[in-house]
């Protein structure tokens, strides 16, 4: 894998990552933080990579690991005995934990697969936080293609994740 592969992997697989730690750690700024730095170790240790999985599962597992050791290393999850208490701490009780986790969980999955354009547009907007005329711009589409692809994704988003 040389600097042009790597490019290209951050370019295709930005977005995922990006997501997947945002539903780790629900910081804007921390999940932008081990994105890069999973997209820096990725580079690093490229000759590692075997492809036994598919790419984006190998960078979300090393986004993960990341994500662990910063949570180890800044004292907030020193033991699962913390993460309990932790949990049981928090402001609506375990149930509303476990039920927000379980949430979170669903909207990812349905996420993951949601067909294209509609995650790409989604993620866009939600994760970049770009406006429409962007999204419209970067995918070479109009401004109302944007806000209709939009609005279809949250319709089967909507649609994959009811109970």
């Amino acid at each position: 894998m040389d600097r042009e592969d790597v490019g290209k992997l951050y370019e295709a697989h930005f977005m995922r990552v990006f997501s997947y730690c945002m539903t780790l750690s629900g910081d804007r700024m921390l999940s932008e933080e081990i994105t890069q730095e999973t997209f820096f170790r990725a580079f690093m240790k490229r000759e590692n990579y075997r492809g036994g999985s598919s790419e984006v599962t190998w960078l979300c597992t090393i986004a993960r690991n990341i994500y662990i050791d910063e949570k180890r290393r800044s004292g907030r999850m020193d033991s699962l005995e913390d993460m309990t208490e932790e949990i049981a701490d928090s402001s609506g009780g375990v149930e509303q934990t476990v039920a927000d986790r379980d949430s979170s969980y669903r909207i990812h999955t349905a996420l993951q697969e949601l067909e294209e354009p509609y995650r790409e547009v989604f993620e866009l907007r939600v994760f970049g936080e770009l406006g429409f005329r962007e999204i419209g711009q970067k995918l070479g589409k109009t401004e109302s293609w944007a806000r209709v692809t939009y609005h279809r994704a949250k319709l089967k988003l909507q649609e994959r994740t009811e109970v």
